[in-house]
């Protein structure tokens, strides 16, 4: 199936995943990250920001059970959550050594919100301009049609059924799991 080794020593694969308070930046704010290395799931980042949107879709604070008041009050300010997120990802990952690849399950929409955010707050993304989505990545090693990279299905196959908590840390971790084992298939493919 694949004409090269799965082969990843330049890269570190950093597992993302955020909770929002709707579908896109410019209206809704990123309310937490939640990331963890691939390779290693138990060294992990996590932090809530300060809306700095008023507006909040309803079900979408259902989903995540963060609360817009609260996180005004508590919560870091974009600036200093991003650069923590920034410091800790060159502390894991430092630029001398590997490059951080952002992975994330549905990463279009994770990534349109981190991205954001770092070129809002920071002026740059560590990441660079590239994500790699679990989905597509999972699409082209078994060729299954789109409609069955849900995460249904790969939880199914590769989480014993467990689904998405939407606490983004935990999410970050599961996902890492899933991708662990996909990287797995992938190089068991080539042997």
């Amino acid at each position: 199936m694949f004409s090269r080794k799965c082969q990843f020593a330049l890269e570190a694969f950093v597992s993302v995943d955020v909770e929002t308070a709707g579908p896109h930046p410019s209206r809704y704010s990123m309310l937490s990250i939640g990331a963890c290395l691939v390779a290693d799931p138990e060294r992990t980042f996590y932090v809530e920001l300060q809306p700095i949107h008023a507006e909040a879709l309803p079900q979408a604070l259902a989903v995540t059970g963060l609360d817009m008041e609260r996180l005004r009050r508590d919560g870091l300010p974009p600036a200093e959550a991003m650069a923590r997120f920034a410091e800790w990802l060159e502390d894991e990952v430092p630029a001398s050594e590997q490059r951080p690849i952002f992975v994330a399950f549905n990463a279009p929409f994770d990534w349109m919100f981190v991205n954001d955010y770092f070129h809002r707050f920071l002026g740059h993304n560590p990441f660079g301009f590239t994500a790699l989505d679990i989905k597509a990545f999972y699409m082209g090693l078994t060729g299954v049609p789109w409609t069955e990279t849900n995460m249904s299905s790969l939880s199914a196959r590769y989480l014993d059924h467990r689904q998405l908590s939407h606490h983004a840390l935990r999410d970050a971790q599961d996902q890492a799991e899933l991708f662990q084992k996909l990287l797995a298939a992938c190089i068991e493919e080539n042997d």
